[in-house]
C-alpha cells in the first residue's frame, strides 16, 4: 500500500492505525454493513478475485441505495486538530459485468453539541476488473460525540469490496524548493519563426488544412504583450499564417515547444487572430497548448466579425518535465479560414512588474498628510523642529477577507488568524437557499446566526453569497419540482424571509450566482426574474450592494465569460431598472499574469461600479509558485482604482474548494503563500518618523486606514492621538495642539 505498514508483505501496521481490525484478519469484528449485509471472502468469482493484501476482504450486498456500504465506529480514537489521510483499497462486484462506479470515504460527525456533519474524505471510480486504492485527508475541527467512517457510493445492486482500510495521522509534506528560474530568460518569444521570416519553417499543420504566408496583419504587437514585455509600439512584419481547407474546429496552424519550457514557469500567450469565409454566428478561437495527453487552455477570444482580434492568456507546467508540448490555434466553424499573427509565448518576470504595481498603489491607495503642530494660543509652535513625530499605521481600511465556514468556528486556531488577518467576511455555503431550507419549508438560520455574531463580534464587515444561485445543479431538488406558481412563490418567501431577517446585517448580497453560466430560474420564471429579483432585494434592504458574480471573467479563457458578456448582461438588468451596485469577479484563477488581470479590470471599469474579487484562490503544487500567483492577484487588484476589496476562497487545507490552494496547512502551519499574504499585508501599512519643520509640519504619504500618532516634546513629554486617513486626492491636515 501506499500508505504505512509492512512494505514487504504490502500490510499496514496496526500500531498507529484508527481503524480496528483493518484487513480483516479477526473477521468481522467492529465492522457493521451500513444499510446492507457485509460478508467475508477469501476469494469470489471461482478465485478470480483474490485479497489484494492479506487473507481476507468484505463484501457489502444487497445494497439498495449509493449509501449503502461498510462501515466502523472511530468516535474514541479521533482528535480534534488533528490531520489525518485515509487509504482504502476497494472493487466492485456484480452478476454480470459492473460498470465503473464512483466510491467514496465519507466521515459521519455528530458534535459534542449535538449538530450533525458530513466530511467527504475521498473518491475515485472503482471497476470491477482490478483493486483501486481510494485516498483522501481529513481535519475533525469539534470535540465529537460519534464519529463513523464509511465507505459508500455505487449504485444500487452493485457490491462492494473492501479490502483494507487505514486511517493515520497524515504526514507532513516534505518541504519544498523554489523553482530555479536561474537560466530562464524572461520575455524570450519561445515560438519559432513568430515573424515567418524564414515561411513556415517550424510550423505545421494541424489536420489536412492547409498554411500559407500572406500579409495584411496589425504590424504592432497586442496590447497585453507590449505592457507585459515593457514594449511601446514594437513593430511587426505585417505578415501572417492562412489556413484554409479547414474541415473540423480543431484544424490550425501548430509548432511543438517542448524543449523550450521550464518546469514551474509562467508563460504568457499572445496574437493577433481573424476569421474570414460564411460566418453563422460568433466564433470562438482558441490557442490550445497539449502536454503530453493534457490539453491546456492557452486564451480564448470570440470573434464576431472579420476583425484582428487580440488574444491573451497563460500556461505552465507544473508536475513534471513533459514528453511533448505542441501548441495549435483552433476554434473556428469548419469551412471558415483562420488566420494568426504575431504568436507570442515568453516566460513572465513577475518581479520586474512589481516596481510598476507599487508606482500605481502610491497614487491609488495614498493620502499625503500633514501632521501640523500649534501651540494652545493656535500659533506657530515656537522650536518646533524639536519635536519628535513617530506615525503607525494600526490597520489598513482596504477590505480583505476571507470565506469562513460554521465548522470552523470550533477550530480556534482557524479563529484567530481568519479575525486578526482579515477585516471582511462571507460565508462558504451557510446563506445558501440549499443550506438554509434543504427541504420545502424546513427553514434555518442557525449556522449563518452563529457565523454572523462571531463576525460581529470581532468588527467584521459580511458579504451576503448568495440570494440564489442560477446554476442547474446547484438548485436543489424540490425547487426543482415546483411548478410555475409555486416556485414563483418559493422564490419570493426566500428573498423575502432572507432579507427582512438580516436587514442591515450584510453589507452586499450576490444576487444571483453565476447568470453567465447558468439560466434555471430564467428558464422557469421568464426574462423579467433576475431584474426582480434585484429589484426586491434593494426594497427590501435598501443599505445594501447588489452584486452580480461569476466565474472565468478574469481568465480569459472562457467564451461564455467574456468581459463584454458580462459588461452586456449588467447593462441589459439595469435597463430593466435593476440597481445592479456592484461586479463580482470570483477569481478561480491559474497562472495569472498581471497585464491580462489589468487588461480586464480596465475593461470592466468603464461600468463605474466597484469590483470586487469575491472568491479569490489560486492552486500551484509548488508553494513558492502558489505564493508568487497569490501576489500577483493581490498586487494587481490593490494597484487598481476600480478594485474595492478581496475575498479570499479560503485559507486552510481541507476547507478550500480546490487542492494545492491553502495558505495554513490542516494543523495550522503557515505556508510560504500565506507568508506572503502577510508580507503584503505589512507593506501596505506606513510607518513614518521624523522631526517637525519649522513650520511645525510633519509630512508623509500614507496608505488609507487607521493611525496612531505620538508627539515628543523637547521636554520628554508625550501627546497620543488616533486618527483615520480617508480616500480623498487632497492632502489631510491633522491638527495637534501642543
Amino acid at each position: 500500500m501506499a500508505m504505512g505498514g509492512n512494505n514487504n508483505e504490502g500490510r499496514v501496521g496496526d500500531d498507529d492505525n484508527v481503524i480496528l481490525n483493518p484487513e480483516f484478519d479477526s473477521g468481522l469484528d467492529g465492522w457493521s454493513g451500513s444499510g446492507c449485509k457485509i460478508e467475508l471472502h477469501d476469494s469470489l468469482d471461482d478465485g478470480k478475485v483474490l485479497p489484494a493484501t492479506g487473507k481476507y476482504f468484505v463484501a457489502a450486498t444487497g445494497r439498495t441505495d449509493t449509501w449503502n456500504g461498510v462501515m466502523q465506529d472511530v468516535t474514541a480514537r479521533l482528535q480534534r486538530k488533528t490531520a489525518y489521510e485515509v487509504a482504502a483499497t476497494v472493487r466492485l462486484s456484480g452478476a454480470s459485468s459492473v460498470s465503473p462506479c464512483e466510491v467514496r470515504a465519507t466521515l459521519a460527525v455528530q458534535t459534542a453539541d449535538g449538530r450533525q456533519q458530513y466530511i467527504s474524505v475521498g473518491k475515485l471510480q472503482a471497476s470491477d476488473k482490478d483493486w483501486a486504492q481510494l485516498q483522501g485527508k481529513f481535519l475533525l475541527n469539534s470535540t465529537v460525540a460519534k464519529a463513523t467512517i464509511y465507505i459508500e457510493g455505487p449504485k444500487a445492486g452493485v457490491d462492494l469490496l473492501l479490502d483494507c482500510l487505514l486511517v493515520k495521522h497524515a504526514q507532513k509534506a516534505p518541504p519544498c524548493s523554489p523553482p530555479d528560474f536561474q537560466n530562464l530568460e524572461y520575455g524570450a518569444n519561445i515560438i519559432e519563426n513568430s515573424n515567418l521570416d524564414d515561411g513556415l519553417n517550424c510550423w505545421f499543420p494541424l489536420g489536412p488544412c492547409a498554411l500559407a504566408v500572406r500579409d495584411g496583419s496589425p504590424r504592432v504587437l497586442p496590447p497585453m504583450a507590449q505592457e507585459s514585455l515593457a514594449l511601446d509600439d514594437e513593430p511587426l512584419n505585417g505578415k501572417h499564417i492562412h489556413v484554409t481547407n479547414r474541415t473540423q474546429t480543431w484544424m490550425g496552424p501548430a509548432q511543438i515547444i517542448t524543449d523550450k519550457l521550464t518546469l514551474h514557469a509562467t508563460y504568457q500567450v499572445s496574437a493577433w487572430v481573424r476569421v474570414a469565409g460564411q460566418m453563422s454566428g460568433a466564433q470562438n478561437i482558441n490557442i490550445a497548448v497539449a502536454v503530453d495527453s493534457q490539453w491546456v487552455n492557452g486564451g480564448q477570444v470570440l470573434a464576431r466579425d472579420e476583425r484582428w482580434y487580440e488574444i491573451g492568456g497563460s500556461f505552465r507546467v507544473e508536475a513534471k518535465p513533459a514528453s511533448r508540448v505542441m501548441v495549435y490555434v483552433q476554434g473556428p466553424d469548419a469551412g471558415l479560414d483562420l488566420m494568426v499573427a504575431g504568436f507570442q509565448i515568453f516566460p513572465v518576470d513577475r518581479k520586474a512588474r512589481v516596481k510598476h504595481l507599487r508606482k500605481l498603489t502610491d497614487k491609488v491607495r495614498k493620502r499625503d498628510v500633514v501632521v501640523k503642530l500649534t501651540a494652545a494660543d493656535g500659533a506657530v509652535l515656537q522650536a518646533a523642529e524639536c519635536v519628535e513625530v513617530r506615525v503607525r499605521q494600526v490597520s489598513n481600511s482596504f477590505p480583505l477577507g476571507a470565506c469562513i465556514m460554521r465548522t470552523n468556528m470550533d477550530n480556534e486556531d482557524f479563529v484567530d488568524f481568519f479575525t486578526k488577518h482579515f477585516n471582511w467576511a462571507v460565508f462558504g455555503n451557510e446563506l445558501k437557499w440549499y443550506w438554509t431550507e434543504p427541504q420545502r419549508g424546513q427553514v434555518s438560520y442557525a449556522d449563518a446566526d452563529d457565523l454572523l455574531k462571531l463576525c460581529s463580534d470581532n468588527g467584521m464587515c459580511v458579504r451576503g453569497h448568495c440570494i440564489f444561485w442560477e446554476v442547474d445543479n446547484m438548485v436543489q431538488q424540490w425547487v426543482k419540482t415546483l411548478s410555475t406558481d409555486d416556485l414563483s412563490a418559493a422564490v419570493k418567501s426566500r428573498i423575502d424571509g432572507l432579507l427582512t431577517r438580516y436587514k442591515g446585517k450584510f453589507r452586499h448580497y450576490d444576487v444571483n450566482n453565476e447568470m453567465l453560466h447558468g439560466s434555471f430560474y430564467q428558464d422557469k420564471l421568464g426574462k423579467d426574474i433576475r431584474a426582480t429579483m434585484f429589484k426586491t432585494a434593494s426594497e427590501l434592504d435598501p443599505d445594501a450592494l447588489l452584486f452580480v458574480n461569476d466565474y472565468n471573467v478574469e481568465g480569459m479563457c472562457d467564451i461564455r465569460a467574456t468581459p463584454e458578456a458580462y459588461i452586456e448582461q449588467i447593462i441589459g438588468l439595469q435597463e430593466q431598472g435593476a440597481p445592479v451596485s456592484g461586479v463580482g469577479l470570483q477569481g478561480h484563477v491559474s497562472n495569472p499574469v498581471g497585464p491580462v488581470i489589468r487588461n480586464v479590470l480596465d475593461r470592466l471599469a468603464v461600468l463605474g461600479l466597484p469590483l470586487w474579487f469575491t472568491e479569490l484562490d489560486v492552486s500551484a503544487e509548488n508553494e513558492y509558485v502558489r505564493a508568487d500567483d497569490l501576489e500577483v492577484m493581490l498586487r494587481e487588484a490593490y494597484a487598481h482604482p476600480a478594485v474595492e476589496g478581496v475575498m479570499l476562497w479560503g485559507f486552510w487545507e481541507l476547507f478550500m474548494s480546490r487542492d494545492s490552494a491553502h495558505l495554513v496547512n490542516a494543523e495550522g502551519d503557515i505556508n510560504e503563500a500565506g507568508r506572503r499574504l502577510l508580507q503584503l499585508k505589512k507593506e501596505w501599512l506606513t510607518h513614518a518618523h521624523g522631526q517637525a519643520d519649522e513650520n511645525g509640519e510633519f509630512k508623509f504619504r500614507g496608505h488609507h486606514g487607521a493611525y496612531h500618532v505620538d508627539v515628543v516634546m523637547p521636554t520628554g513629554c508625550k501627546i497620543t492621538q488616533e486618527f483615520t486617513v480617508d480616500k480623498d486626492d487632497s492632502p489631510m491636515v491633522l491638527n495637534i495642539n501642543v
